[in-house]
């Protein structure tokens, strides 16, 4: 069984796209594969698993297309007509397609014409294949919620003939960045959810990671691909350290460092130095070079502080935003001392996407409670736990707070 669920987990993300492309219609595609997997599930268990699966799952999901659009010919004619304006839309062929249709809906899925919101979740319902209620689980929100939220997204998939095509070579740069910001979202509501009972979600983390190895695969040379599937390598291979008995938050400095998986980060190690290797580096091979300075630390003490500010110093170059600069002072501070990263934070008071950003509020509170100014670190710490998203937070908010009191 354990062979025909990897088989399913594989095959699914293919066969998905290669009927959203053959069809146009993002509804019949899934339904035809769900269908098709249903029958292998009556079917593998009794006659083996087939020597391609992958073509049984696609002669199957075609045959009950074939059959839908027979019994509905208003439907058939409706799809036929976007898939010609589809056609006309795609670049013409050039012999060097990508094998894969997967990429095709990734870009479907992370198309700029659909709110941000939607992007991610219609990406794990497609590309992950989570159900709609795991994705309203992973995104904190009541099952109907998400699937209003999918049901949008199809909608203005269908209605604003978004194709389900890859971007031509002078598309992709700008396109690009968009899908690997939803992976990357994807992954930071695993690494750090954003509200519930759990510091980290596991599940949803692995499978922005599994999105981004089929990418790389599909891209093998685009080097930020490279660079944001090595940035999450890097963070996840400290999962295991990074909770307690009863899922108390463990911050770095207290961490179990022989808990880190050593092999992820090797594999880490090596995306980076192909990320930064033929040119200026883009955004996600910077960060992934500061999380391996991190992982290359024997120990908190001797972190390379003063590399990883200058590595905040390169990426504020290339995304000047409040989130990286709150980054940079909280390493400033460890190289220079809490006041030096206290005068940064201060600095980006103001700054509206700050001001109930939990991170901000417990790095200030932080320093603050370094300099022993108390009473301050109090009322910030107080600030911080009114903005913790999950419970885990909470409670280290709270234990630092009782650390503040006389």
């Amino acid at each position: 069984m354990d062979q025909v669920e990897a088989v399913f987990r594989e095959e699914r993300g293919r066969l998905l796209a290669a009927l959203c492309r053959r069809y146009g219609d993002l509804d019949l595609a899934e339904e035809v594969t769900s269908e098709a997997i249903e029958a292998a599930l009556v079917r593998w268990p009794v006659d083996g698993v087939p020597p391609n699966p992958g073509g049984w799952l696609m002669t199957t999901a075609r045959r009950k297309a074939v059959d839908r659009l027979r019994r509905d010919q208003v439907y058939a004619a409706k799809l036929a007509v976007m898939q010609v304006e589809a056609d006309r839309a795609a670049p013409p062929a050039t012999g060097d397609e990508l094998p894969d249709e997967r990429l095709q809906l990734f870009f479907t899925c992370a198309h700029p014409a659909l709110a941000a919101e939607d992007r991610g979740a219609l990406t794990l319902r497609c590309l992950a294949g989570l159900t709609t209620p795991e994705v309203a689980r992973a995104y904190l929100v009541p099952v109907a919620t998400m699937a209003k939220r999918i049901v949008r997204a199809k909608k203005k998939i269908r209605e604003a003939r978004i194709p389900f095509r890859v971007p031509g070579a002078d598309e992709l740069p700008e396109r690009l960045p968009g899908v690997l910001q939803v992976i990357y979202s994807i992954f930071t509501e695993g690494y750090a959810a954003s509200s519930g009972p759990f510091l980290q979600r596991i599940d949803v983390a692995e499978e922005a990671i599994r999105l981004a190895r089929i990418l790389h695969r599909l891209l093998p040379g685009e080097r930020e691909v490279i660079g944001l599937l090595g940035l999450m390598l890097l963070t996840h291979a400290r999962r295991d350290a990074r909770t307690g008995p009863g899922g108390a938050l463990i911050l770095l400095e207290e961490q179990d460092r022989g808990r880190w998986d050593r092999a992820m980060i090797e594999e880490g190690r090596e995306l980076v130095v192909a990320a930064l290797t033929g040119g200026p580096a883009g955004p996600y091979a910077v960060q992934a070079a500061i999380a391996a300075v991190h992982d290359e630390a024997a120990d908190f003490a001797t972190t390379d502080w003063p590399q990883i500010v200058a590595l905040y110093d390169v990426l504020f170059t290339i995304d000047p935003s409040p989130v990286v600069a709150l980054n940079r002072a909280a390493a400033i501070a460890m190289r220079d001392g809490p006041e030096a990263g206290l005068a940064l934070l201060d600095e980006l008071a103001d700054e509206p996407r700050l001001r109930a950003y939990h991170p901000y509020a417990l790095a200030r509170a932080d320093l603050l409670h370094r300099l022993g100014r108390l009473p301050e670190a109090t009322t910030a710490y107080e600030e911080a736990l009114a903005s913790a998203g999950t419970e885990p937070e909470r409670e280290h908010v709270r234990r630092r707070i009782e650390e503040t009191q006389p």
